[in-house]
C-alpha cells in the first residue's frame, strides 16, 4: 500500500503560517496587499483568528497531500500498479529496488513545487484576480507568496522521505 508520511505533511502544513506571518507583515507586503485587496485595519481586526489559523493548517495539510504526489515520483509508479506494490509484477519490484529512493531531496521537491507554483498557482490566482477586478500587483503578491510557500513545503515533504530512508519495496 502507499505509505503517506503524515508527520512530514503536518510539519510542512505549518509553513504557510510562518511564511504568511513574514510575507504579509507591514514591513514586507502587508500594507501593499491590504491596499490592493481593498481591506482596512478595522476589518482585519474583526476576525476570529483561532478559526482562521486552525482552518489554514487543515487546508495546508490538503496542500501537503497534493505536493507529495507532485514531488515524489514513486507515488506515480505505485499508482500504476493499483496502489499495492505487493500485487505488482516482478518487473515493478525490480524497478523500485533500483529507483525506489531516487530523486528524494529537499532540492528536488522544491524544484517540482516551484514549477507547480509558476505553472499552476500563478495562473489560478491571476485568473481569479482578473475576474475580481484586482490589480496585477495583488495577483503577483499572492502568487509569489504561494509559490515560495509550496516550494518550501514540497522540499520538506520530499526531503523528509529521504531522511526516513523510505523505500517503496522494502517498507510496509
Amino acid at each position: 500500500m502507499i505509505q503517506i508520511n503524515f508527520l512530514a505533511i503536518l510539519f510542512a502544513a505549518l509553513v504557510p503560517l510562518l511564511t504568511g506571518f513574514i510575507w504579509y507583515s507591514p514591513q514586507v507586503f502587508g500594507k501593499i496587499w491590504m491596499r490592493e485587496a481593498g481591506l482596512a485595519e478595522d476589518k482585519m481586526k474583526g476576525a476570529n483568528m483561532g478559526v482562521i489559523f486552525i482552518s489554514s493548517v487543515v487546508l495546508s495539510v490538503l496542500i501537503g497531500m497534493f505536493l507529495q504526489f507532485v514531488t515524489i515520483h514513486q507515488f506515480g509508479a505505485v499508482g500504476m500498479v493499483g496502489g499495492n506494490p505487493d500485487l505488482a509484477k516482478p518487473s515493478f519490484t525490480a524497478f523500485m529496488q533500483d529507483y525506489g529512493t531516487a530523486f528524494r531531496s529537499f532540492g528536488h521537491g522544491a524544484l517540482h513545487s516551484f514549477m507547480a507554483g509558476i505553472f499552476f498557482v500563478l495562473p489560478l490566482i491571476s485568473i481569479n484576480a482578473m475576474f475580481e477586478r484586482k490589480s496585477w500587483k495583488y495577483a503577483l503578491i499572492n502568487a509569489a507568496y504561494w509559490t515560495i510557500t509550496i516550494t518550501i513545503m514540497g522540499g520538506i515533504i520530499c526531503g523528509w522521505y529521504a531522511m526516513d530512508g523510505f523505500n517503496w519495496v522494502t517498507q510496509k
